[in-house]
């Protein structure tokens, strides 16, 4: 099996990156899209990074435009539009497709995992979210209508902590 920190990823500006970069801290692994309903969510995922970034967490948005082409643009237009209308700090990854047969090793790996209702398989929508531990281990799955500043995935991170 492997491991998550083994997975190659690549930034959203092409440049290659890994989880193992977060070794040691808490990530959130957030698959995102710009023109969805649940787009909003970025500004409590800002708001979670500015909130526990020097305790150790850190929030990894993953661009997709698997469900309803609610992701069409470059990557230029992702990033101008995260950081313009969210103020997006925390790092984003490539377009990625996240369900399929086209599906990234990194959501192979992560759709493993079971959600609270013991479900695991393919990613539901925009804004599915995979708490890792500093060990590189999924420790929860929240399905995309739980908002990032919920109490549950908040008590979740700060329970993973300093």
């Amino acid at each position: 099996m492997t491991t998550l920190y083994e997975i190659p990823l690549r930034t959203l500006a092409g440049e290659p990156a890994s989880l193992a970069d977060y070794r040691g801290r808490a990530v959130l692994v957030v698959n995102v899209a710009s023109q969805c309903g649940l787009t909003p969510q970025y500004a409590g995922l800002e708001r979670l990074q500015q909130r526990y970034a020097e305790r150790g967490f850190t929030v990894v948005g993953v661009p997709c435009n698997q469900f309803a082409g609610q992701e069409p643009g470059t990557a230029d237009e992702i990033g101008t539009f995260c950081s313009a209308t969210y103020g997006v700090t925390f790092p984003l990854l490539e377009k990625t497709e996240v369900n399929g047969v086209g599906r990234h090793p990194l959501y192979g790996e992560l759709t493993r995992v079971a959600d609270a209702a013991g479900e695991a398989g393919d990613i539901q929508w925009n804004f599915e979210k995979f708490l890792i531990d500093g060990r590189g281990e999924v420790v929860a799955r929240l399905r995309p209508g739980t908002e990032p500043e919920s109490p549950e995935l908040v008590s979740a991170i700060e329970a993973l902590l300093p």
